[in-house]
């Protein structure tokens, strides 16, 4: 499979082939597949950042018991592990230093 190169913005979830339509956090070079698994972690984590918003909205609801923020951090991890695979060294360097992924990354 061929690889392309893919400007992720985290933040928005943004995945583009073009470096200046939007502004962008990591470079990554992804084959068709690994970007279409790669928007399917996106569009999770917005459900569960969605689902999230609404029980913030009961209060009895401890944060501790909260399933949907579990499922938006594990969505994240599995973003970040995905980006740092298929990143530049810039983005494997950038990710590194955040310590966010220290139990994932080999």
């Amino acid at each position: 499979m061929e690889r392309k190169t893919y400007y992720i913005s985290l933040g928005e979830g943004n995945i583009s082939q073009v470096r200046t339509a939007n502004s962008w956090d990591y470079q990554i070079q992804a084959t068709d597949e690994e970007i279409t698994h790669l928007r399917e972690l996106f569009d999770q984590n917005y459900s569960s950042d969605w689902q999230g918003f609404w029980r913030a909205h009961i209060p009895y609801i401890e944060y501790h018991f909260d399933r949907p923020n579990d499922g938006y951090d594990t969505g994240l991890q599995q973003i970040y592990k995905m980006l740092y695979e298929l990143g530049d060294e810039e983005t494997k360097a950038h990710i590194k230093n955040e310590g966010l992924m220290d139990d994932l990354i080999e």
